[in-house]
């Protein structure tokens, strides 16, 4: 519950905070946004390759690398896709009973999400995403001598990105940009919130969000032996979950709100961090080497974004076929039994 709260007051002082900075919707969602929630888990993946006394130590932050991108593009897509169907069959009850009108999509999900020019953007989201993650999966399989250099290349990757992301995102979001922003929760009865509130409500949220984040991976680590499950399960199974929590709730709140793009633009945001600014610190600080179930998981993670590049692509992206990206983490699940045992 406090995760949920502080992610919807954080996405609130976000959006003011996207127009303090004049960016654009979509740079809020895949910059503002996806650089708040994300860098917590880029905070704990530092200190695990920085302090680890131990290969093994060292290794948690390899672990939590991998993991986050794959939580990402399964659950996360697929939890957004749920949303969307639940929110459209609640509004068509709506106009049922005649609370309402009917909306441009359909309850039943069957409609393409977004305006052509927004699919396009993920998509191209997504194709920036993959090869950088197919490298950054190809040098876990490989050993020699200036393997931790290219971890720089891993930063300068996300640089040009952001600097896209923020270059573009100021100029092309015409009508939805203009729409008006709910009160700031800080101050609820001002038209044009202070920007010292506006920064005070951000920053106080993210501290929020991390150490209740942190708490919760903290609370799944104790409860996963009391299941009988083992620490390395534990590690790949429900500790990426609860690191990319804060994201999975930014797209139920924006959901909600009916700001599908900014949500889908958040989760694809924090994919890019994720594949960039981990892999950068576990390629310097680790030897960055795989064993069969991180593998796995990449083999997962690349699966999941074929298959939403080409829905993507082919202009068939609908919430039905986004939740199903979820059962790619039931794949992973069911393959990584075999490979623990």
């Amino acid at each position: 519950m406090a995760i949920y709260l502080s992610c919807e007051w954080f996405v609130n002082a976000v959006e003011w905070l996207g127009q303090r900075l004049n960016v654009g919707k979509m740079a809020v969602g895949t910059i503002l946004a996806a650089f708040g929630t994300a860098l917590p888990e880029s905070v704990v993946t530092l200190v695990a390759v920085t302090t680890g006394s131990t290969p093994e130590a060292k290794n948690i932050g390899v672990g939590a690398a991998m993991g986050g991108p794959l939580a990402l593009a399964t659950v996360a897509y697929g939890v957004t896709g749920v949303m969307l169907l639940l929110n459209r069959r609640r509004q068509g009850a709506l106009v049922t009973a005649g609370a309402g009108n009917p909306g441009p999509e359909s309850p039943s999900g069957g409609e393409v999400l977004g305006e052509e020019k927004d699919t396009r953007r993920l998509a191209k989201d997504q194709t920036w995403f993959l090869p950088i993650f197919i490298v950054k999966v190809a040098l876990g399989l490989v050993a020699f001598a200036f393997k931790p250099v290219l971890g720089l290349l891993f930063f300068a990757a996300y640089a040009v990105y952001f600097w896209r992301e923020i270059r573009g995102g100021s100029d092309g979001d015409d009508e939805e940009d203009a729409e008006e922003l709910e009160p700031l929760k800080l101050q609820p009865k001002v038209a044009s919130p202070a920007t010292w509130a506006v920064a005070v409500q951000t920053l106080a949220t993210l501290v929020v969000i991390f150490f209740a984040s942190q708490l919760f991976v903290k609370q799944l680590d104790a409860i996963g032996p009391m299941l009988g499950l083992s620490a390395a399960v534990t590690a790949l199974l429900l500790s990426p979950i609860a690191t990319e929590l804060p994201e999975i709730m930014n797209a139920i709140i924006w959901v909600r709100q009916g700001k599908t793009k900014l949500a889908l633009a958040n989760i694809s945001g924090a994919m890019m961090i994720q594949a960039t600014v981990p892999s950068g610190l576990g390629l310097l600080f680790t030897t960055w080497k795989f064993d069969g179930a991180l593998l796995w998981s990449g083999l997962i993670t690349m699966a999941a974004i074929i298959y939403l590049l080409a829905t993507m692509r082919a202009r068939r992206l609908t919430p039905a076929r986004l939740s199903l990206a979820a059962l790619f983490y039931v794949a992973f699940a069911l393959g990584l039994i075999p490979i623990l045992a």
